[in-house]
């Protein structure tokens, strides 16, 4: 049979399409004339008959075909004399020459291995042959130089056997599946009997195994029928037993059938009874409906009452609800106004710089001072669940204490990352709330890949030989007394500076929880 099976499972592999035409991946389903090696690749091939084998250990042989010729004189050889086909090989013979091939086939250098056949070499041994037989079996047929590769690394690890084989001769205790895979290789002369030989031993195996298998078929078919007729004695006795036993209850239910019929008409006459009951029954239902449905109408009229009260007393309510929000509007509108007449007293006029960006000019262009003052402005308060309180009032003022956020919610990344993602969370805080934030970082120079900063958000570096703790006070100092200011930080030690000063400490927490809510 041909080498390849139609329906082997393989993988499709690149480069396929390079085998010849015409050779369908199958040995032994009638190939075209075998391409001649390039003499410089094999210096020591010599061709003695067929294809050329490499020069090994194990000695050199050919086949039936023509030697190679030169030039105009081996295509006039070949177009005159037509290749002979391929052999049709047993399926044992197939099988054992797609393992062998499968197997050598990653001891070859890359250079020798034909491009389809590059990846096969990649996969486990164990799937070589089953996937990418189909493959080997067109190689070995189009790629007469491929098959003397194989053939010179099989004949190594065949030894005797392999050496047999190249002189055209095969052991008799040798295995005949063996014999043929290895002078279909190899391809000494007499090659193609080896293989018949071959044949005729694998289909005789093969009617002997059929034959044995009859004869062990039909011996069980006849110790199962003689124990079926065992069988069926049993059987024939239970049913002897059964049909006895049936006619014994038989007797019993027709004993029982008249009891029945005598309970029948008894049953009959209470059945009459019953139904002079229930239709007494059903009048008195029929009476105690009809008082219901009475009741039930009544029932809907003080509900009707009791609903036309409760809406007298929500207008009562929504009318007192009117006058205690007029009352509200009105108290509110004094205090607007009064705080209108208040700045025009004072003839203040608007502001294009808060106090923080006051702080963020002199951290620029003056050195450090140091300012003090006692102040009273909030609770101490480490509530994360504050900060939404907080940030909810006029005017707050949101200052963060960037790298000790960072690396508590998001130390894993870089620090450019850190700053990124935090500022890019602050930008939505601010565009949600209206507030004013300021993001204050250790060290201008280690500034790298700053992202363009959201509107709302204020973001500073602490100059060399100040720290991001220092200029933290320094804009809690700057804001006016009432303001609400809230600092972010889990340092203990800025906890305690901006408190003295009256800004809200919060944990780190809080902030890194409100940025993953939103």
């Amino acid at each position: 049979m041909p080498l390849t099976d139609p329906h082997d499972d393989h993988l499709p592999l690149e480069g396929s399409s390079t085998a010849a035409p015409g050779a369908g991946g199958d040995l032994g389903a009638g190939a075209p004339e075998p391409a001649r090696p390039d003499p410089d690749v094999l210096p020591d091939a010599v061709p003695t008959g067929g294809d050329p084998v490499p020069a090994t250990g194990a000695g050199a042989a050919g086949s039936d075909a023509d030697p190679p010729g030169d030039g105009a004189a081996d295509t006039d050889a070949a177009e005159a004399t037509p290749p002979e086909p391929e052999p049709v090989l047993p399926e044992p013979v197939r099988q054992r020459i797609v393992a062998l091939t499968a197997a050598v086939l990653p001891g070859l250098p890359a250079d020798e291995v034909p491009v389809p056949l590059r990846r096969v070499a990649k996969f486990a041994p164990n799937r070589r042959a089953r996937l990418g037989g189909s493959v080997i079996a067109a190689q070995l047929t189009a790629d007469p130089l491929f098959r003397q590769r194989v053939t010179a690394r099989v004949l190594t690890d065949a030894g005797d056997l392999g050496a047999a084989v190249v002189e055209g001769t095969a052991p008799a205790a040798a295995d005949p599946v063996e014999v043929a895979a290895l002078a279909y290789l190899v391809r000494p002369r007499g090659w193609r009997e080896l293989i018949d030989a071959s044949g005729a031993a694998v289909r005789a195996e093969a009617d002997s195994a059929v034959v044995a298998e009859l004869v062990r078929e039909a011996e069980q078919r006849a110790t199962r029928a003689e124990h079926d007729r065992a069988v069926a004695r049993v059987e024939a006795e239970k049913l002897r037993d059964e049909l006895a036993r049936v006619r014994e209850e038989l007797g019993q239910l027709r004993e029982e059938s008249r009891q029945l019929q005598r309970s029948l008409r008894e049953t009959q006459v209470r059945e009459r009874r019953a139904n002079e009951l229930l239709a007494t029954e059903r009048g008195r239902a029929a009476r105690a409906a009809a008082d219901s449905d009475a009741e039930l109408r009544r029932a809907r009229a003080r509900l009707a009452e009791a609903e036309a009260a409760a809406g007298v007393a929500k207008a009562s309510a929504k009318e007192a609800r009117s006058v205690d929000d007029a009352r509200l509007w009105l108290l509110l509108e004094t205090i607007g106004q009064a705080a209108v007449g208040l700045r025009r007293e004072l003839a203040l006029d608007p502001v294009d710089k808060l106090p923080a960006d006051f702080v963020a000019d002199a951290f620029t262009d003056a050195p450090v001072t140091s300012q003090g003052g006692p102040a009273a402005r909030a609770r101490d308060t480490d509530d994360p669940a504050r900060l939404d309180q907080l940030l909810a009032l006029p005017r707050a003022h949101l200052v963060v204490d960037g790298y000790n956020v960072t690396k508590r919610g998001f130390g894993e990344m870089s620090l450019e990352q850190q700053r990124k993602r935090l500022i890019t969370g602050l930008g939505g805080i601010a565009a949600q709330t209206g507030d004013e934030v300021t993001v204050v970082f250790d060290g201008a120079e280690r500034m790298h890949g700053l992202p363009p900063t959201p509107r709302g958000v204020r973001v500073l570096f602490s100059r060399k030989g100040e720290t991001a703790d220092e200029l933290i006070r320094r804009l809690v100092r700057a804001e006016p007394p009432g303001r609400p200011v809230v600092v972010v930080s889990s340092d203990r030690e800025v906890a305690d500076g901006v408190r003295r000063h009256g800004a809200y400490p919060l944990g780190a927490d809080s902030l890194l929880r409100r940025l993953a809510r939103s």
